[in-house]
């Protein structure tokens, strides 16, 4: 095979990934693969993946799918049929990853488990995608985002002081557990590289949410307390969170001795410099309403862009609440490619995101739309394994593919 120029290449061409998970983690996973080159099939069942149904919706497409499965082809399959699970078996043995998020010991059951596909393909990286692991008395549990967020201490964290413990604002711990699966799968893929053997990755939602809560998992370790529901600010320093200006709010972030200084000075409150109570970060943290009585005070005179800018000439962290619009389409989204342009008949002008790291010596991420149900079926069962059009006919008729129905058809161009 001719060797890809730097300006051409991806990281991950020519890595085959086999995907069997549905809605939003583990596709997630999968989709960031798939942006930097991976070949990343999505095997569906008959009805499709969930998300497919799940709004919103535009021209009969949901979006949560389409971001969540872009750049990736569609197989259908019926795993309930012997032939569609010896279908599985050929192209593991050809794959160098597959990725599921079935509930523990359902894989095996469908005859697609990890040590079923190993023993046909000893170098495969086979990543399992669960609420709680393949192991503990919770593994047999389902899990949603909010139940795991419920779980793991984040959501008991989150929140007024004196209010209800608060899901947090995204499906953070589904997020999270996909990064992780995929970092996890390139963790494999390089040792399998090495050693010649792959293995079986076991991702929980649960271990990754915990782990994501750095900060709190590190205060208990060292003071046997849970961390404690602050609202807008943060638990341990001052100036450091949400503050009411005369338009709205803004954030501050003030964590040295330096930044507090010159805070005051920009906010014209030179005369707390000398105050005992504000003396150090751990002091101004004890002392937090007075200090922010006083920010508020002198926030509440101006606007928001103006208290932005002033701390900004002063070099302290400082900056307006924006919505997610308008971090999209701001000056620097843009500059940074968080979104390009995707071609799609469904979807005139679609937009996607895409991974956000930037490789300097490599192509552009990939920007391709998500599958229709079953788009992909004829042709990678006749590009992976050979399959004529009258064996593909047969294996339509025979149920295997979902239903004796004509083959799917690609969005028109």
């Amino acid at each position: 095979m001719t060797k890809s120029s730097p300006l051409t290449a991806r990281p991950l061409d020519g890595v085959r990934i086999l995907d069997f998970t549905r809605v939003l983690a583990g596709p997630l996973s999968t989709a960031l693969l798939a942006d930097l080159g991976a070949e990343v099939v999505k095997i569906e069942p008959p009805q499709g993946d969930d998300y497919r149904a799940i709004g919103p919706m535009n021209n009969g497409e949901s979006a949560l799918f389409t971001v969540m499965n872009r750049n990736k082809q569609s197989l259908v399959l019926d795993l309930k049929h012997p032939e569609a699970v010896a279908l599985v078996h050929e192209m593991a043995a050809q794959a160098d990853v597959v990725v599921e998020n079935f509930r523990p010991g359902v894989a095996e059951r469908l005859g697609i488990g990890a040590s079923q596909l190993r023993a046909l393909n000893p170098r495969l990286v086979y990543v399992s995608v669960s609420g709680f692991g393949q192991t503990g008395p919770l593994a047999h549990r389902p899990a949603y985002d909010i139940i795991v967020q419920a779980m793991s201490g984040l959501m008991e964290a989150t929140g007024e002081p004196d209010g209800a413990p608060t899901v947090v604002g995204e499906a953070v711990s589904d997020v999270v557990a996909g990064l992780f699966a995929s970092w996890a799968t390139l963790a494999a893929l390089l040792q399998a590289r090495a050693t010649g053997q792959g293995q079986q990755v076991d991702v929980a939602m649960f271990d990754t949410t915990l782990s994501f809560l750095a900060t709190s998992v590190a205060r208990y370790l060292f003071t046997g307390r849970p961390a404690r529901r602050v609202g807008n600010r943060h638990p341990l320093s001052a100036p450091f969170g949400v503050y009411r200006a005369g338009d709205g709010h803004f954030a501050l972030a003030v964590l040295n001795n330096k930044l507090f200084a010159a805070a005051l000075q920009a906010m014209e409150l030179g005369s707390l410099a000398g105050d005992p109570r504000f003396a150090s970060d751990e002091s101004r943290s004890a002392h937090e309403p007075a200090l922010r009585e006083a920010i508020e005070a002198w926030a509440g005179r101006h606007e928001v862009a103006q208290v932005v800018a002033a701390l900004d000439a002063a070099g302290v962290p400082a900056a307006p609440i924006w919505n997610i619009a308008q971090a999209l389409e701001s000056p620097q989204s843009q500059a940074r490619g968080l979104l390009g342009a995707v071609q799609d008949p469904r979807l005139p002008g679609l937009r996607l995101p895409t991974q956000p790291v930037h490789f300097s010596g490599a192509a552009p991420n990939r920007a391709e739309r998500a599958p229709a149900l079953g788009e992909h079926t004829d042709a990678l069962l006749s590009q992976w394994l050979g399959r004529g059009a009258e064996a593909i006919a047969a294996l339509r008729a025979s149920g295997a593919l979902g239903t004796a129905a004509a083959a799917p058809s690609s969005p028109s161009h």
